[in-house]
């Protein structure tokens, strides 16, 4: 990772699988997070074909990507999209509506120019080619009133603390219909319930010859525009292709995709390979306030987990709001070593990690989802692509939408018990994540979609030498089996 560390030079603790980059000219390195087959080779990088950005770039992307590039005209704030094709060359590309950076933003009588971000209280906001965009959260500040300071709850309009969860139409579950409504969303465009509690494929919505497979989303697009469907309508095939993609059913069985799961007329557990640790099913609630069947079903919705049980509360948002009912929850185990950890927001239990909160442009999402596929854009499609950026394979990535309408990455430790230089090289990871964003680098922003995301705060655990401080949490990695050994480093994928 970049940077000096204080705690040494230990190799064996952090890899770089890709550094030195072991691949052909024309191949991109990621590294391996699927594990192997039985049986072959297993490496700690994937060599994957790409395009490179330009004749004079060495920056390469896989085959598929949709990618931003300047517009052939070179003019400043114009861009083009183009898929990254079969040939290694840049194919389909469709010109885009040019941004006009000189537009500013008049905050507070004062002039703010096209990329600035700044503080409105306790709200981070930044201008983009003359919109404002803010982070919608309730801040106290030295101005209000007793009534004011008496009434805050902390939570997005000053909401009641009450956990009666509902499922918004973009398939977020909000604790409450307060909530929904204040973050923008109408009466008829939320039900109660969580929105994994409910079933897309009941009645079924596919024809005779497709199979309903649940498909849970959170978009981000406008879903007015581009609806956010909770299903795929899939071809009922006689045979499966052997891409591997695995894939877990609700017995504790392993298929290499799950094409093959559903051709054994089985029901899917959670995406990824099966971990010995979820053969019991034990509820856990997720970051984004969903409760889950069992660890594994959370990880594969890259959503990390912040308590065992059903989810029964609204955490920490504010500084100076304390939600009562975190005092039920019973937070996982945390071990002897580490850090100053950090709690995410909407949170009750803290862990180990390097968190952003991230601003993004809902109007430019919507721009890539109309000019590409047509399809939604979802947390999800954010998370992947953030994902191919950690170079560190002792770090992972999980995500989701917050209540205040931002996005929240965490870049967690994989292993159960992480050493200190593990926790920084996770912090050192989202920092240089967050300085991605907030430089507008075209390693990040030529991804569609994550030049839509405009700025981003940074939070990290601070390592710590005391042994007495009990901050890291014992949940089990879903990827803590996928052991590699190369040249006599171990990695932990």
């Amino acid at each position: 990772f970049s940077g000096p560390s204080s705690l040494g030079n230990i190799v064996e603790d952090v890899t770089h699988p890709c550094n030195p980059n072991p691949c052909a000219a024309n191949q991109l390195c990621e590294v391996n997070r699927k594990g192997c087959q039985s049986g072959e080779l297993c490496l700690p990088y994937l060599c994957v074909p790409g395009c490179k950005l330009g004749e004079a770039s060495d920056f390469i992307v896989r085959q598929g990507t949709l990618i931003q590039v300047p517009s052939s005209a070179g003019d400043v704030g114009c861009y083009k999209i183009c898929t990254c094709g079969h040939s290694g060359l840049l194919e389909n590309c469709m010109e885009m509506r040019c941004i006009d950076l000189q537009k500013s933003c008049i905050v507070g009588g004062q002039r703010k120019s096209h990329g600035t971000s700044f503080n409105i209280d306790c709200n981070v906001c930044s201008c983009f080619a003359g919109n404002l965009i803010c982070s919608t959260r309730q801040c106290l500040t030295e101005h209000s009133s007793e009534d004011e300071r008496r009434k805050f709850t902390g939570l997005p309009c000053n909401c009641v603390d009450q956990f009666v969860p509902v499922c918004g139409q973009n398939g977020r579950t909000y604790p409450s219909a307060c909530i929904a409504r204040c973050v923008g969303l109408q009466d008829n465009q939320f039900e109660f319930g969580s929105c994994i509690s409910k079933d897309p494929c009941n009645p079924n919505p596919c024809n005779k010859n497709q199979r309903c497979i649940p498909k849970k989303q959170v978009c981000l697009t406008s879903f007015g525009k581009f609806e956010c469907s909770q299903h795929e309508c899939v071809p009922r095939q006689l045979n499966c292709d052997q891409t591997r993609d695995p894939v877990c059913d609700t017995d504790n069985v392993e298929y290499s995709n799950l094409c093959t799961l559903y051709q054994k007329g089985k029901s899917l557990a959670y995406r990824g390979p099966c971990q010995p640790f979820c053969k019991s099913v034990e509820p856990v609630c997720g970051h984004n306030g969903e409760t889950y069947s069992s660890v594994c079903a959370a990880y594969s919705d890259r959503v990390a987990v912040d308590y065992y049980g059903h989810c029964q509360a609204v955490g920490v948002l504010s500084d100076y709001g304390f939600h009562t009912e975190c005092a039920f929850v019973k937070c996982p185990q945390l071990s002897a070593t580490g850090c100053k950890p950090v709690v995410a927001p909407g949170a009750c239990c803290p862990l180990c990690a390097g968190m952003l909160r991230i601003l993004y442009d809902k109007d430019k999402l919507d721009t890539f989802a109309r000019v590409t596929n047509k399809k939604p854009i979802t947390v999800l499609d954010i998370l992947e692509k953030i994902r191919l950026h950690v170079s560190v394979p002792q770090c992972d990535v999980f995500g989701y939408l917050s209540i205040e309408s931002e996005i929240v990455i965490l870049i967690i430790p994989v292993d159960q018990n992480p050493k200190p230089l593990q926790i920084e090289a996770c912090n050192k990871e989202a920092e240089k994540i967050e300085s991605l964003i907030n430089s507008d680098s075209p390693t990040l922003a030529s991804h569609v979609p994550l030049s839509a995301l405009i700025a981003s705060q940074v939070q990290v655990s601070f390592s710590i030498s005391s042994p007495s401080v009990q901050v890291v949490p014992v949940l089990h990695s879903l990827f803590i089996s996928l052991l590699f050994t190369l040249s006599g480093l171990i990695y932990y994928i």
